[in-house]
Formats: structure tokens, sequence, C-alpha cells
């Protein structure tokens, strides 16, 4: 197969592998499966399929890792970490493994605790507990004190769980490790609730994350079928992407309305959403809506709100602002009305892993061990067409993961809302 991304390497692997199956380097999983009959199309790219490799880099006696999360909380970190030190420690032996707190702000000894030694009695039983017990926080580090951190401390795998920010701060890290000399294999490992990560076609947390609003959406549809006309309006996580708020949207049945940040929100005219709300409303005589908290943006007339600690543009709230559109319309139609209004974004995030995401933790977490071990770095763990695969870091932040309007999936948001609801798109 033609252009396989090849993930560097940090030497030569020397040494047998413990792991009793292996993985061929010339093993690759194709970017599509989806072109016609005859040849694969001349742009179409494999991946390195993921796995462990029947030599490795490192000597699991002398090897030392790291590991560090960072960015929002997502259902599974614990779940990660605990994979990651039990692989490392039961499968080859390696005896040291520290955790640095509070993401990347763990790496600056100037305003860090110490990391801590994890152990398989301390990750015991972290995995059924939601959140992350090594902390985490937004932000950069001076790139040039975290690898000084990461050097004193004699790190050689330096396992990364965050985001595309938190995975472009990690291509910095081998960058500067790179410059010093520094032989340090870079892994990531991909975690965004909102599934908004390119080449990984689902994250860790995701599940867990539609199964949590759906039991919200139950809610909401009781409330808003229980009073005259009633609306229930429930905001869920989605700054750039709607994943969420569709798979939320299809697993419940429930919902009339779902709002995401790739479509436009036009609230006014007969087209508009507060239109079709009110038809809807006289219809069925109550609505559930869902809308992500990117979504309408550009309804807003205050000006730029700036931005959070990681670099993203901080937004403005979507949710009371719809409720409140939603309140004056209904009042000025002299139509009688109750809103109810949801928001169960840090409860969602903050939750234990479910059962499958549970179980893809596990997953991610030991082909990263497996990469790590393998001397591969500047890599992150992806998950394309059913296959766990090596991206380039480089790669991973080249392309956003969004929402098609013209997919299957929004395809099935518009046949489980009632074709005839829909805003636009």
């Amino acid at each position: 197969m033609r252009n396989i991304l090849r993930i560097s390497q940090l030497g030569e692997p020397r040494y047998e592998s413990p792991v009793p199956y292996v993985v061929s380097d010339d093993a690759c999983v194709p970017s599509s499966v989806n072109w016609k009959s005859g040849e694969a199309p001349e742009d179409l790219f494999c991946f390195e399929k993921a796995g462990p490799r029947s030599r490795i880099f490192f000597d699991p006696k002398t090897v030392r890792a790291g590991i560090v999360t960072c960015g929002g909380l997502s259902p599974g970190l614990n779940n990660i970490i605990r994979s990651v030190v039990l692989e490392l420690n039961n499968a080859h032996g390696v005896p040291s493994v520290l955790g640095f707190r509070e993401g990347f702000r763990g790496l600056n000894p100037a305003e860090a605790e110490p990391p801590v030694e994890l152990t398989p009695a301390l990750v015991d039983d972290i995995h059924q507990h939601g959140g992350t017990i090594l902390g985490t926080s937004r932000g950069p580090v001076d790139i040039g004190v975290g690898v000084e951190t990461l050097v004193k401390h004699g790190i050689q795998i330096f396992f990364v769980v965050g985001g595309d920010g938190t995975q472009r701060g990690a291509n910095e890290f081998l960058k500067e490790a790179v410059k010093r000399g520094y032989p340090l294999a870079v892994v990531g490992i991909p975690k965004t609730i909102d599934n908004d990560i390119s080449f990984v076609s689902r994250t860790f947390g995701f599940a867990t994350a539609i199964d949590s609003v759906r039991g919200v959406l139950n809610l909401a549809h009781t409330e808003s079928t229980s009073v005259r006309n009633g609306i229930a309006v429930v905001k869920v996580m989605g700054r750039n992407a709607g994943f969420i708020a569709a798979g939320a949207t299809v697993a419940s049945q429930d919902v009339h309305f779902c709002l995401i940040p790739e479509i436009p929100l036009v609230l006014a005219g007969e087209g508009g959403f507060l239109h079709l709300l009110k038809k809807c409303v006289a219809a069925q005589r109550h609505a559930v809506v869902v809308v992500a908290e990117g979504a309408g943006q550009d309804l807003f007339k205050a000006g730029d709100l700036g931005r959070d600690a990681s670099g993203n543009v901080k937004l403005h709230d979507i949710g009371p602002f719809l409720c409140q559109e939603i309140t004056s319309y209904f009042k000025s139609c002299g139509i009688e009305t109750s809103v109810r209004y949801f928001d169960p974004s840090y409860q969602i995030r903050s939750c234990p892993a479910k059962t499958e995401d549970a179980v893809l933790c596990d997953r991610f977490a030991r082909f990263a061990v497996h990469a790590g071990m393998a001397g591969k770095t500047g890599v992150m763990i992806g998950l394309v067409n059913g296959q766990f695969v090596h991206v380039p870091l480089e790669l991973v932040t080249r392309t956003p993961k969004r929402l098609d309007p013209q997919g299957e999936l929004w395809y099935a948001v518009k046949s489980v809302t009632g074709f005839r609801w829909q805003v636009t798109g």
C-alpha cells in the first residue's frame, strides 16, 4: 500500500519483547476504506498498525516512564492511568512510573507539587472513580523548563493524555528534546469528551457522555410533557463539534431539535428555529431541544470574550440565551409556555467510565505502552476503520474533526427528530 506514514524511531530495537504476540512494522491500516471498485485513490495513505513489536528499544529493567493528564475531565482518565501503569509494570517489568500533577503545570518545579510514584497498589481501584488522581489543568508550560524536568527525573517514555491542544504541546516537548539530543519517546493518548480529534473514530469517555446525556434527556422529556406547552432546553458539551448533541439525540429518540456548531442557528423567519418550535409545540404539545455549547455563537451582540488558559476562544452561554429568546417569542405570540433548562456538563464529564469506555481506555493505554517501549516517538494512538494505529503528532491537529451535515449521523438526527422540525441542513 502506498504512502505509509512512518513514525520516528529512537533507534534500533535491541531487546526481545515480553509480549507473546506481535505486530509487524509493515502492517498498515488505510486512511479510508470507501472507494469505487478498481484502484485505490492516489491520495490514500496508510497508518502503521499499533501493537507490540517483536523487539523493543528500551531495557525494561532500567526504563522510567512519566504520564500527565491535561485539559478538561473526561470519563476514563483514571482507567488510562491504571492500564498504563499495569502494562508497564506487570507485562514489561518497568520499575518506575512517575505521574506529573495538574497537567503540564506539573512539569514546572516552581509551581508544582513533586511527581508521584505510580505503583500497581496505588492505582489498584482508581478506575472505579471519575476524574484523574493526577489532577489536571489548562494552559502551556515553558517547554524548556518542562523538558529539563523530564531529564532531571530520567523520564525516557512520556505519555501525554489530552486533546488536540495538548498533543500540540507534546510535539513541542519532542522538538525540544531532539534539540537537546535527549532520547525521549513521546506518546500521545487522545482525550476529548467531544470526540473531535482527527484520526480517532471514538475517543474514550464519549460513550459514557452519550449515556449520561440520554438520562438527562429522559428527565427533560418528563418535565416538558408535564406542563402546558412545556419546552425543555438541554445544553451539552461540544465547543466546535456536535457529536455529543447528535449522538444523545439519536440515543434518546425524544428530541425535537438538535442544534450544533456545524450548522448556523437561524432564530427568525418562517424557516427559523423559533417559528418551527412554535409549530412543533402546537402539534406535539411539548418540545425537547438539545443545544451544543458552541452553537449559535454568532447570535451574540457582545464582542470577543477573549481566550481561556488553553488558548480556546471563550464561548457565550447559549443555553440561557436560547431560553430567554424562546420565552420572549412565545410571549409575543400570546402563547403560554413553560421553559425548563438543564445544563449537565460537569456531571457528565466527571463520572466514572462505563463498560464500553472502560474497555476502550484499556486498549488505548496498552497500545500506547507498546509504542513507547518500541522506541516510537512523536506518535499518538489513533483509531481508524476499527483498528488502532500510530498517528504522527504533526498530523493530529492539521485537520480538525467535525460532524458532517451531509453524513449518516446527521441524517439519523433528522430522521429521529422529524424532518419537519429541521431548522436547516
